[in-house]
């Protein structure tokens, strides 16, 4: 009896969690940015649509997309707007708001989706043409000779990459600030925003959020991509 509920939990998990994942639905396909571009460029009338912020835009977006930001009062509105009879290519910087776009489309009878897996950050890892606005910020970011300044100290660096609108970002911030604190004699934490760092984020080869790195002695010793808990961190400090 005990092995029967057993595998009968085994398969609830399984279930559970495939119901919880954010899988996407029919019509939605998920592919990296090189097969983006080819299948872009191959459909002759297609929504492309930017789904990061206004300010994200003008710093560097594919050519000719169109900017409906997902955190925007009126993205459902502006959405509505398009012809669904045509292909719909969507990206973000990371992935995340574009796969929560994504499914929003999907539900609201938009049936050809085409989303960029791990969005601009993945674009310009592998130096894609991407367009710049007018209105773009001049500032670059932190140098990578800055940044290597920053790791010639006794104490163990933890770098963070995050942004404002990432969600483990945001979720990871408070215990990152606690570590700070309360391991200042020997810890330096060092909180980078990717969006005003991508000349820094694409050397250092970060093309997703979170990401946490530890240094000691100016040498990486651990490197997590995505949320993890307090207790892991600590541990690898």
């Amino acid at each position: 009896m005990n092995k029967f509920y057993l595998i009968l939990f085994f398969f609830a998990t399984i279930f559970i969690s495939s119901c919880s994942s954010g899988q996407p639905k029919e019509g939605f396909v998920s592919v990296n940015p090189k097969e983006f571009s080819e299948k872009l460029e191959k459909t002759t009338e297609a929504n492309l649509i930017d789904v990061r912020t206004p300010e994200e835009f003008a710093d560097g977006h594919l050519k000719n997309a169109k900017n409906i930001n997902w955190k925007g009062d009126d993205f459902g509105k502006q959405v509505a707007e398009l012809d669904k009879s045509k292909p719909i290519f969507i990206y973000c910087l990371s992935g995340g708001r574009s796969t929560a776009a994504a499914n929003f489309l999907s539900k609201e009878g938009f049936t050809d989706i085409i989303e960029m897996d791990g969005g601009m950050m993945k674009w310009r890892s592998e130096k894609m043409p991407e367009t710049k606005d007018a209105t773009a910020s001049k500032d670059s970011g932190m140098t990578k000779k800055q940044f290597d300044a920053l790791l010639a100290t006794d104490k163990v660096v933890l770098v963070d990459f995050y942004a404002v609108w990432c969600a483990p970002c945001k979720k990871m911030e408070p215990y990152l600030k606690e570590i700070a604190e309360d391991l200042k004699d020997k810890v330096t934490v060092i909180r980078i925003d990717v969006d005003k760092n991508q000349e820094l984020a694409l050397e250092l080869n970060v093309n997703a959020l979170p990401t946490l790195m530890v240094y000691k002695n100016k040498v990486m010793t651990w490197e997590k991509v995505g949320y993890v808990e307090k207790a892991v961190v600590v541990e690898k400090l």
